[in-house]
């Protein structure tokens, strides 16, 4: 296992596969017809932003990453998510963290935190509900408010994070008075749910300490377990990222391999049909966003020229192509949509310095940088 230690001061990137967003209303906006979108544009008298919305705090859950990479190309970026979703007794409870809202500031990208107030009943479930919407009212306040606010996104989340008490007592109420009499749905426990929020509320420095050591846990797992979407050929590394405010991200890599003066951070997206989904690739660009733009990299004290690389499998993909090869001579098995989809990402990492290999194995990422870095110079 190799441990990473690196250092970002800004991100610059130009995303080339991100989706055209449909343009709403700001009254569609304000009712929650927008939402019908996973990421849109909402058009004011003074500007036009870009909003991506989560389903979950939890950032495993539902792509919220490829969400936000939608909306990167604008430059007034919005997101919204909640400060805890509980989908109930039979269900999952998830929590917002603070390296969340850390790593949306490093992108600049202004965070709304906000409550969920309607749920259905989950049919298959006794106590389970589906289908969480937000309080409008309370995204239209805040979104008012964010339209006057004149400094960066970081001073902005900084603030929502400071001032959480309305939005967990709103969270309160909505689940436990609320949504759980309208359903009759018990909720997971009520006390466990008030000692969190005064954990997040009144100590916000313990709120940021405890947040990180979720974190730093969860890359512990994550660095131990192979997720079936991956198809890696070593053990995962760790790489731990610290912001000029002194933020700090926490991550795993699939694969880190280090060779003269260079350490190849080796992010890899597998499926076990012909190309992963769209969502997934986005994800992977998120890590490429950080990836490039990382100023210091240590190893034991050591520094290291980083080199973000991103390996994309698929077990029915027949062929091989990477940033310099030609998709009409090396790949085949791909339909011509996905084929203009590979192009744009061929030119996405071209155009941001990171490399990118496609193959319809993993020993073909691992065979391309041996050949290219590993081989005895000639």
């Amino acid at each position: 296992m190799i441990d990473v230690n690196a250092k970002i001061e800004s991100i610059t990137y130009n995303p080339i596969l991100s989706k055209e967003l449909n343009i709403y209303s700001i009254k569609d906006f304000y009712s929650g017809k927008a939402f019908s979108d996973s990421s849109f544009r909402v058009n004011t008298e003074q500007k036009d932003y870009a909003i991506s919305w989560w389903v979950s705090p939890k950032r495993t859950r539902s792509y919220p990453r490829a969400r936000v990479y939608d909306t990167y190309d604008h430059k007034n970026r919005v997101t919204i998510l909640p400060l805890v979703k509980d989908e109930g007794k039979d269900g999952d409870r998830d929590y917002l963290q603070w390296d969340t809202l850390s790593l949306m500031s490093l992108l600049q990208i202004n965070v709304i935190i906000a409550p969920y107030k309607h749920a259905d009943k989950n049919k298959k479930y006794e106590n389970k509900i589906t289908n969480q919407t937000f309080d409008q009212k309370y995204i239209k306040e805040k979104f008012q408010e964010l339209q006057k606010y004149r400094s960066d996104a970081l001073q902005w989340n900084l603030n929502q994070a400071s001032n959480l008490d309305e939005v967990a007592e709103l969270s309160e109420k909505y689940y436990y008075d609320s949504i759980s009499a309208e359903t009759g749905v018990e909720m997971h426990s009520r006390s466990y749910f008030q000692r969190r929020m005064n954990s997040m509320t009144e100590k916000a420095e313990d709120f940021k300490q405890k947040s990180r050591g979720l974190a730093a846990e969860a890359q512990n797992r994550e660095s131990l377990t192979l997720q079936p979407k991956e198809s890696v050929k070593t053990d995962k590394g760790r790489i731990t990222i610290q912001d000029h405010l002194g933020g700090e991200y926490y991550f795993t890599t699939d694969e880190i391999m280090v060779e003269d003066n260079k350490v190849f951070l080796i992010e890899k997206k597998h499926t076990t049909r012909t190309f992963p989904s769209t969502a997934d690739i986005k994800n992977g660009l998120v890590r490429m966003m950080l990836f490039k733009n990382l100023d210091t990299v240590e190893i034991d004290g050591e520094r290291y020229e980083p080199v973000p690389i991103l390996g994309v499998t698929g077990n029915e993909l027949e062929g091989y192509i990477s940033n310099s090869d030609s998709i009409e001579d090396n790949l085949q098995s791909v339909s011509d949509r996905k084929r203009k989809q590979i192009d744009s990402l061929l030119q996405e990492a071209n155009k941001n310095d990171f490399t990118i290999i496609i193959s319809e194995d993993t020993e073909s990422v691992e065979k391309d940088l041996y050949d290219r870095f590993k081989a005895p110079k000639q």
